[in-house]
């Protein structure tokens, strides 16, 4: 009997340490779970500041027209996309010349060197308004030798990224680039040979 009960005692001991185990075991995996998610929204706070002071810094560069719009993509009119370097795909208005280059790595001869073309005019009729959703909008145009366009940007709110339609004004060639917009003395590009 006596032997019976120890048994038992060492039993219900070994289920109850088991028990204890269990339970400390999810309580540590609630705790890290719940510091994960902490983590989480302060990393998403933090990223929503700085996307908010990028957003700033871009909407003081277009009301100054100190500014360049780095292209990652760009969409020809027939919806074709293609993936570009930013840093030779562009648009850029300072001292209120405004200009567009566009370089490809499949065309060797060009007029501007680097696959595609580098045009510069004067930009004139620059208006800026935003919506209710506090989305920037900028529509000018840029007239030179080689160039006559009208151009309509986007800068979406909460961030720097913007999107430029180009519309020629003689032809029906329109180009949309998609990429972020920087302030000019902050630009990384690489300006090609202006045509005329």
């Amino acid at each position: 009997m006596k032997r019976i009960l120890c048994i038992a005692a060492c039993i219900s001991m070994l289920c109850g340490g088991v028990m204890m185990a269990q339970s400390t075991r999810q309580e540590r995996r609630e705790a890290w779970k719940e510091a994960r998610a902490i983590r989480r929204a302060e990393a998403k706070q933090w990223e929503a500041i700085e996307d908010s002071a990028a957003f700033q810094k871009a909407l003081d560069a277009l009301k100054a027209g100190s500014w360049v719009m780095e292209a990652d993509n760009v969409i020809f009119r027939n919806g074709m996309l293609r993936y570009v370097s930013s840093n030779t795909n562009y648009v850029a208005v300072q001292n209120g010349e405004g200009t567009v280059q566009t370089a490809f790595n499949n065309f060797i001869y060009s007029p501007n060197g680097l696959g595609g073309v580098t045009v510069q005019g004067n930009v004139s009729d620059q208006q800026i308004s935003r919506d209710k959703h506090g989305n920037a909008f900028m529509n000018f145009s840029i007239f030179g030798g080689a160039i006559s366009a009208t151009l309509n940007l986007t800068l979406t709110v909460g961030t720097n990224e913007a999107s430029i339609y180009i519309s020629p004004n003689f032809n029906g060639n329109t180009l949309t680039m998609n990429g972020t917009l920087v302030p000019y003395d902050e630009a990384t590009v690489f300006e090609g040979i202006s045509s005329w």
